[in-house]
């Protein structure tokens, strides 16, 4: 897919990347646009050109999903453009988004679902997991895949069933990239459900935590996400310096690891200023060094079963490979038979009959090199391996309302309990990339 480049809306934010203090940037009175490309790409392209915005989006040959700062309003509006305005005042959407509670307690009766009602304090979130942890001492331990750039705990959570630890793998990544705030109330659902559905009794639930360990790291880059909340809601990567001189700041994560790390020129930028920054050299973030790690050690001692990166927006479900559009795992059978099924069973579990496309990340959506999905799978062995896009496809983009957390979480429970259930089934022995359901 081609990429345009991405520049910031209003003087402030052009100025958010390179600086690494608390100067708020506001977002009021901008507004979210889709704008319809298609055939009109370079059309559209070009009467964009003299406009500074933010593009939320990479998959250009459809549409181009960005942010118009307020003093550019009416100048954008009569390009005459085909749009649909997504956030008619982001600022104010923003506002409406962050109304999260103070310091959140678990009820006595471990009821946690007024958790889900809001966004909440990167220390609320560390409260959850602690609590979640001591809700079940005796099969679950606290770990840690390292720190941050700023020096932060990436913390986690490994919890099992009968028999104690030592199965093979499950392993979720969330809040990779710090924007896309949905995610980690997604794993904090899902953990959740595995845990207290086990002490119940629950059939399902106590048949995969028997038959897999579950690790989870609900927050990858902890820098970007309290940065987000603090200083500028629409931070994506970390907050590591440029090199050098550089005045930017920030590594894409999700462009920083070691396989397929300098594959082509399309998949990852090197330019210090864009989003999709890659970094110097392959693992050198911090964050990416720790996480790595811990694949190789689940790769060694136990083996990775199933990876999942969690990301947002679109409502995809997409599996390696990233760096190569036209490079087909042998895996591929199964694993899109596999999205195939939990496809289908969000979508009719669902009020909204949330649609999730799937297939290879580089062919089905754009090229992503140095991603994990593609890395845990080639250097971590993982045997299905996905990054998933949740909600929505556009309607609200990255600044989801909260009224959407739960829907978002439930509906992803229902995917994983198909997922998890196919996870051995022999039925996918032999079956190749061309055989498709």
């Amino acid at each position: 897919m081609r990429l345009l480049p991405l520049t910031l809306s209003i003087a402030s934010l052009a100025a958010a990347a390179s600086i690494p203090g608390p100067e708020h940037v506001s977002y009021d009175g901008a507004k979210v646009y889709r704008v319809k490309t298609g055939r009109q790409l370079a059309s559209v392209t070009e009467k964009l050109s003299r406009f500074t915005y933010e593009a939320w989006n990479h998959d250009l040959d459809r549409h181009i999903d960005l942010v118009i700062p307020a003093e550019q309003v009416a100048e954008f509006e009569s390009l005459d453009l085909n749009t649909k305005c997504l956030h008619k005042d982001l600022g104010a959407s923003i506002k409406a988004e962050s109304h999260g509670s103070s310091l959140w307690k678990r009820q006595g009766t471990n009821d946690t679902s007024s958790w889900f009602d809001t966004y909440h304090p990167y220390d609320d979130h560390i409260q959850f997991w602690k609590d979640l942890h001591t809700s079940f001492p005796n099969q679950s331990e606290w770990i840690s895949s390292g720190t941050s750039y700023e020096g932060r705990d990436l913390f986690g959570l490994h919890f099992w069933g009968a028999s104690g630890p030592g199965k093979p793998a499950v392993l979720y990544h969330a809040q990779v990239h710090a924007r896309e705030w949905i995610t980690s109330p997604v794993v904090e659902y899902i953990a959740t459900q595995l845990i207290e559905g086990y002490k119940a009794g629950d059939n399902a639930t106590t048949t995969f935590l028997n038959k897999y360990d579950f690790f989870i790291i609900p927050f990858v880059n902890p820098d970007g996400f309290v940065y987000t909340q603090t200083t500028q809601r629409l931070w994506r990567k970390n907050r590591q310096p440029g090199p050098g001189n550089s005045t930017c700041f920030g590594r894409d994560i999700n462009r920083n690891w070691e396989f397929a790390w300098d594959a082509n020129n399309r998949g990852a930028s090197r330019d210090p200023c864009s989003q999709t920054y890659r970094g110097e050299a392959a693992t050198d973030t911090p964050e990416n060094q720790g996480l790595d790690t811990l694949v190789r050690k689940l790769r060694d001692t136990q083996g990775i079963k199933l990876y999942i990166d969690w990301h947002s927006y679109g409502q995809y479900i997409l599996s390696p490979y990233g760096s190569n559009e036209t490079n087909y795992a042998p895996e591929l059978g199964k694993w899109t038979n596999t999205a195939s099924q939990m496809s289908e069973a969000i979508r009719d579990s669902s009020d909204a009959r949330t649609t999730f496309t799937f297939g290879p990340s580089g062919a089905t959506l754009y090229t992503t090199t140095g991603s994990a999905p593609d890395h845990v799978y080639e250097i971590g062995g993982a045997e299905f391996s996905y990054t998933i896009e949740l909600r929505d496809t556009g309607d609200y983009g990255f600044v989801l309302p909260p009224e959407q957390i739960l829907p978002t979480a439930k509906e992803q429970w229902v995917g994983q309990q198909v997922l998890l259930s196919l996870l051995d089934e022999t039925f996918f022995d032999g079956i190749g990339p061309a055989i498709f359901f």
